[in-house]
């Protein structure tokens, strides 16, 4: 059986972890493992390097105010780095604030403008004394899918050129509470409000990863046998 690798990057790993997003790395391994592929996983944080060259999916989670205000000054450093990678067709997961910063901006809750990295065309605005909370459900028709999750989260999202959303709402308020939007798909890039973590509850989706990452560092589909880890 041919050994199959991938390197993976968690993307301020030890700042941004609301709502155990951690989880989605767990997830990644373990339907990589089912796959028969090694991961490998290195925190890339503060003052240092991302290079794009070096990873095959790169993972960047949610995180409270604070430590999202240190990372919009450090992640400047990264924009070319970033949107190099993700032109290139790298495979992302971005959730909650990692989904806000490849943006190009958002507005925290104290009414002050964060400057994304303006790799993706979605801008966030904040809402006055109101957060989206509770169970979501969305339909991606592209995919045929169904994906399950939890929001919780005061920023409004709004798509730009070039993106589509992750999903549909079936229920729950979604990206902004109008559009029925929720998440984006940019290229190989899928950013999402969900927590819980989201691939926890939607197998299919790391497995989307996984294929996308694997077809990107091989430069093919590959026929993956399906280990039981039961």
């Amino acid at each position: 059986m041919p050994n199959y690798e991938l390197n993976i990057a968690h993307l301020y790993g030890n700042l941004m972890n609301t709502y155990g997003d951690n989880g989605n790395l767990l997830m990644l391994k373990y339907v990589a493992k089912k796959f028969g592929v090694t991961c490998h996983t290195e925190i890339v944080s503060l003052h240092e390097p991302f290079e794009a060259d070096k990873y095959d999916l790169v993972f960047f989670g949610g995180g409270q105010d604070y430590e999202q205000l240190i990372i919009s000054k450090d992640i400047q450093e990264k924009k070319a780095a970033l949107t190099n990678y993700i032109e290139n067709d790298g495979v992302m997961l971005a959730i909650c604030g990692g989904y806000q910063f490849l943006g190009h901006y958002y507005v925290g809750a104290n009414g002050e403008k964060i400057q994304g990295i303006s790799a993706l065309d979605h801008y966030t605005l904040s809402q006055e004394n109101n957060r989206f909370i509770g169970d979501i459900v969305i339909y991606n028709e592209e995919f045929n899918e169904t994906y399950y999750g939890f929001e919780n989260h005061n920023g409004r999202t709004f798509l730009g050129e070039g993106e589509r959303p992750l999903g549909k709402v079936v229920q729950g308020h979604g990206n902004n509470g109008e559009d029925q939007s929720e998440g984006v798909i940019y290229k190989n890039v899928f950013g999402s409000y969900f927590h819980g973590p989201i691939l926890a509850r939607n197998e299919n989706l790391a497995e989307r990863l996984i294929r996308l990452a694997l077809k990107q560092r091989y430069g093919t589909e590959l026929d993956l046998p399906v280990e039981s880890l039961a």
